[in-house]
């Protein structure tokens, strides 16, 4: 398990392919395909938009600690679930675009909240057990 002390300092070029990739696993776990479960069309594109989150925050903020990644990816997703609760005519102009509700979705589910949990914890345990070595340069002990 990792110490609260200890620094990861990220790849930017690796972080975003990564970034890349889930989005494309995200847009995927949404077509109509017989061969998806409906399990993961119900749930993964949720779980793989907070995994986008969080590959973000560690892509703007590099030396960030995972646990500071975690945290501000948590309350991005969170707050974006949230605002989905408020329906003035402006915000709702935005969701109409395709991007504007994907980035923000459309209507409050609490089963998004616990996506959103398990997609930054794919996250945290992808950095934590050595996945880090793949995204990143070193790891170094903050003092």
């Amino acid at each position: 398990m990792l110490k609260q002390g200890v620094e990861i300092e990220r790849s930017r070029i690796k972080y975003a392919v990564g970034i890349f990739a889930v989005i494309l696993l995200g847009l995927a776990s949404r077509s109509d395909s017989p061969l998806l479960p409906g399990l993961v069309k119900e749930y993964a594109g949720d779980t793989l938009w907070a995994l986008v989150a969080y590959l973000s925050v560690g892509f703007l903020f590099p030396r960030l600690s995972i646990w500071k990644v975690a945290l501000i990816a948590g309350i991005f997703s969170f707050s974006v679930e949230l605002s989905q609760l408020y329906h003035a005519a402006w915000i709702e102009n935005i969701r109409r675009f395709r991007l504007g509700g994907l980035l923000l979705g459309y209507g409050f589910l609490w089963s998004d909240l616990i996506c959103y949990s398990a997609g930054i914890s794919l996250g945290v345990l992808f950095e934590s057990v050595g996945a880090s070595r793949l995204f990143s340069g070193r790891r170094s002990q903050s003092k």
